[in-house]
């Protein structure tokens, strides 16, 4: 067996697994063989060695022995595929580097998008922010793995010669290539550089697919990669597309392969590159097999690859501008595969390709939920809000519901009639009270004779009256919920919508309540408003005037029968002066008291509209202020995650 030198370690130590090395079998029998004498722990090593290379479905060299002259072709190809293990030195993880200020961003805007799903949860449906929380999770998936490392995916239809690039990039035959179709039957990766055995165990590849390139120096250029070939895009086999499309959700980026015959074909492009437009920073698309196109053609059916990714919303990344790379070239021949190693190195080292994975995936999303959160309505620079307009119309319809107007009137009445008895002549006032004894005296007995006088069959008027107040308080309710949805996205105006329906579910009764109570004082004749400082001496006036009136009266009565001098104008003029100054005061008191009576109106009016107010404000304007409260900040978080972040620069030419 060959020895393990020092120097073997010292070049080693990128493998994370075992190395798969071709000996023979005398290096390990017997004793001492002089100065390379084998030691006890050296030969448990071997055995070490041999079960792990055996568990990794290698097998033995099977030479005759010898003293090791054959060891150089032995040690072919096979040799110099390495079998990486299913846990790396340090298990997939890394110490994390300082951020970038690409990485920052992408941070925040991460941070975004989880507050805008949690904001969100209870307004929308799980199916709706799935894509979403799919993001979450594989960005902190991938966070927590290697940053030190990028997965490329290597993809394309059945016969486009993606295993040969595959093979051709690592420098050594690993994907197995051929006529049968499909050849490959699931993914196969392959690492140049130690860490990346929890990146490989989170695309589910085993063991036994994971292998290392030849050692070469262009090999070095690539430290970091990690290549994996995937099964057809287009194979008949579902079990293949599946995997196809589990790895692409979760690598880094992606190498298309097309070939001459099928680089327009529908299913890659409409199933695969249109949707990941967004990705063209990660992405690269190879023409292979250009050794078959004589002379120019490999130029014409490149420049109609680049027109039809461009139609897919594709940016191409000409003249260092950032975006998808188009090159042609021949896994078979090795013509463009250098370009492309050189450029695949040079994405690697730049260590960027996952945080520009994850930003266009979120870029991705926020397309997806935009018209969630963003619609074509002009809400205004504050955001959506319920106007002041609305806001007063809202209170009219309410004070209009709860008869505000009515009550006031009702009011000023009351103070009118108060007014009139205490400023009105006695015989007036008597007269008053003659005729409220033949009337009822309550509502309770207003209601017994509307009952009584009302034709068998015809709805009573309070129920009209309730169900018309109803109606009102509805339409209110709508009114300024539509008022409030304007701009709105339609899941947003929903919840708007039904929060404004809930709060309006018991708003009829509690007007209703504030109608009883505020209402009654004015509404039900007998009550008692305040009385205005001029009152008494009006009240004094009238007593005057009928203190004269009697006066000059019993004046009168004296000469008639005879116990006073019969002189007839005095005691006529008095009774004439009281007999019309009464009416002169009531009336001067009526005139007066239109402007308190108005004004004690307005008071109830204005009271019982600003209770209503009141009323509606709480159970429906507070509760949709709030649901637009909670709009705005998701609002806010979803031009945070949409803003985009700082675009990576990019080198690739």
């Amino acid at each position: 067996m060959t020895a393990v030198t020092d120097r073997d370690h010292a070049g080693d130590r990128w493998d994370d697994g075992f190395i798969a090395r071709s000996r023979h079998r005398d290096g390990r029998k017997g004793g001492a063989r002089g100065a390379g004498a084998r030691t006890g722990d050296a030969l448990l090593d071997d055995a070490l060695l041999d079960a792990a290379l055996l568990a990794n479905g290698y097998e033995e060299d099977g030479g005759d022995g010898g003293d090791g002259g054959g060891s150089e072709d032995g040690e072919g190809d096979e040799a110099l595929v390495r079998a990486v293990s299913g846990a790396g030195s340090d298990g997939g993880k890394a110490p994390a580097p300082p951020l970038s200020p690409e990485a920052r961003a992408l941070r925040t805007r991460l941070d975004a998008l989880r507050q805008l799903v949690g904001l969100s949860r209870t307004r929308l449906d799980g199916k709706t922010l799935a894509e979403a929380g799919r993001v979450l999770d594989e960005a902190a998936a991938r966070r927590g793995l290697s940053p030190q490392h990028t997965v490329v995916a290597i993809a394309g239809a059945t016969g486009s010669g993606k295993s040969t690039l595959f093979n051709a990039l690592a420098g050594v035959q690993i994907s197995e290539t051929g006529l049968r179709r499909p050849t490959t039957a699931a993914p196969i990766a392959c690492s140049w550089s130690d860490g990346a055995a929890g990146l490989l165990d989170r695309l589910e590849i085993p063991g036994r697919l994971r292998r290392r390139p030849r050692e070469t120096p262009e090999a070095g250029a690539l430290r970091g990669m990690v290549l994996v070939d995937l099964p057809d895009l287009d194979s008949a086999v579902g079990a293949h597309r599946e995997h196809v499309d589990r790895v692409l959700a979760l690598v880094d980026a992606v190498v298309w392969v097309v070939d001459p015959e099928k680089y327009a074909d529908a299913v890659l492009h409409e199933r695969y590159l249109r949707p990941l437009a967004g990705h063209a920073e990660v992405t690269f698309v190879v023409l292979n097999q250009v050794d078959r196109l004589p002379g120019e053609a490999a130029d014409l059916v490149l420049d109609d690859l680049r027109r039809l990714l461009d139609e897919d919303g594709i940016a191409l990344g000409e003249h260092g501008d950032p975006g998808a790379t188009v090159l042609g070239l021949s896994a078979l021949t090795g013509e463009g595969v250098g370009e492309l190693r050189e450029l695949l190195g040079q994405f690697t080292q730049e260590k960027g390709a996952a945080t520009r994975r994850i930003s266009a995936d979120v870029d991705r999303a926020a397309t997806r939920l935009r018209p969630l959160y963003v619609a074509d309505g002009h809400s205004g620079p504050s955001g959506p809000e319920i106007g002041e307009a609305a806001r007063a119309e809202f209170e009219d319809r309410l004070a209009e519901a709860v008869g505000a107007y009515a009550a006031g009137l009702a009011a000023e009445r009351a103070w009118r009639r108060n007014a009139g008895k205490a400023c009105g002549t006695p015989w007036l006032r008597l007269w008053r009270w003659y005729e409220s004894r033949r009337t009822p005296r309550s509502l309770a007995g207003l209601a017994v004779l509307s009952a009584k006088n009302r034709t068998p069959g015809a709805p009573a008027a309070p129920a009209e009256e309730e169900v018309t107040a109803r109606q009102r308080v509805e339409q209110a309710v709508r009114t300024v919920a539509d008022a409030a949805v304007t701009g709105l996205p339609d899941p947003w105006a929903q919840a708007v919508r039904e929060t404004a329906v809930r709060g309006a579910e018991r708003l009829p009764e509690a007007l209703d309540e504030l109608a009883v109570t505020l209402g009654a004082a004015v509404a039900v004749p007998g009550g008692k408003p305040p009385r205005p400082a001029w009152w008494p001496v009006a009240v004094l006036a009238q007593a005057a005037m009928t203190l004269v009136q009697i006066f000059g009266g019993l004046w009168l009565v004296g000469q008639i029968v005879g116990v006073l001098e019969p002189k007839l104008l005095p005691p006529v003029l008095f009774m004439a002066a009281g007999i019309v100054g009464g009416p002169l005061v009531e009336w001067a008191c009526s005139i007066t008291a239109r402007g308190p009576a108005r004004r004690y109106g307005q008071d109830a009016e204005r009271r019982l509209r600003q209770a209503a107010a009141g009323c509606g404000r709480a159970r429906v304007l507070e509760p949709v202020a709030a649901e637009l409260l909670r709009y705005r900040e998701v609002r806010e978080q979803y031009a945070t995650v949409a803003a985009g972040g700082t675009k990576l620069s990019t080198t690739r030419q």
